[in-house]
């Protein structure tokens, strides 16, 4: 079945509530004050730049792991991945709320499982995030056999995780599929022989910067499928 690729309006629509009511607010104030509706406009433009959702290309390539969000790397080492109960190679990706919060999934996958996690919001830059903070866990199988997992962690001042998959729903490279407001990370799990494309401090773009490469084709546990594009 063929997976249609989610909207891409210029704004991402979790922000169109926000953005209209705070351009009708500030219009309001304006016919006070000009001078105390300058806040008010300010807010808006922040929020119009923070739920910006540009459209971004995939590179060409086999086995690259896409990175599905925008940002600074953080961490880039050898971890258990708990949520499929593996040992993995962990990069993740830090967002600042100057960012694109929109996610995009790293590789083609069916996913195998969503799991969402209630916790506390220290600041995402910390390596306790990743455990400690709320966060959304995505695992997925690839056609390959390669099990990659992506966690969208909330950070110090976000509150809201929104993800727009389901388990066993077919996804490709570069697929929008979440989105984190203001301030959070992602973390994502790969296969123990994954070569690393990005080190710490390096800025990447959701999509368009491959973070690493995978390991050789395995025999797949279970067929996935093929995961179509559009």
């Amino acid at each position: 079945m063929k997976i249609p690729p989610y909207p891409h309006p210029a704004v991402a629509r979790e922000g169109w509530f926000i953005l209209a009511a705070s351009a009708l607010v500030s219009l309001l104030v304006s016919f006070w004050s000009g001078w105390a509706s300058i806040p008010f406009w300010l807010f808006t433009l922040f929020a119009l730049q923070f739920f910006r959702d540009p459209a971004r290309e995939a590179p060409e390539g086999e086995g690259t792991v896409l990175s599905p969000a925008d940002g600074r790397i953080v961490c880039v080492e050898e971890a258990r991945d708990p949520h499929a109960d593996r040992d993995a190679l962990k990069i993740s990706v830090f967002m600042n709320v100057f960012n694109v919060h929109s996610n995009r999934c790293p590789v083609d996958g069916r996913v195998r499982s969503l799991d969402y996690f209630p916790g506390k919001f220290f600041n995402a830059a910390l390596d306790k995030a990743s455990l400690e903070n709320e966060r959304n866990a995505m695992v997925l199988d690839t056609a390959d056999g390669h099990v990659v997992t992506a966690v969208q962690v909330a950070g110090l001042v976000a509150k809201r995780i929104l993800c727009h998959v389901t388990p066993g729903q077919d996804l490709y490279a570069g697929q929008r599929y979440g989105f984190i407001r203001f301030g959070s990370r992602v973390d994502v799990y790969l296969p123990l022989g994954a070569r690393p494309r990005v080190a710490i401090g390096d800025k990447v773009q959701a999509t368009s910067t491959v973070l690493a490469e995978l390991p050789e084709a395995e025999a797949p546990a279970s067929d996935p499928g093929e995961i179509s594009k559009p």
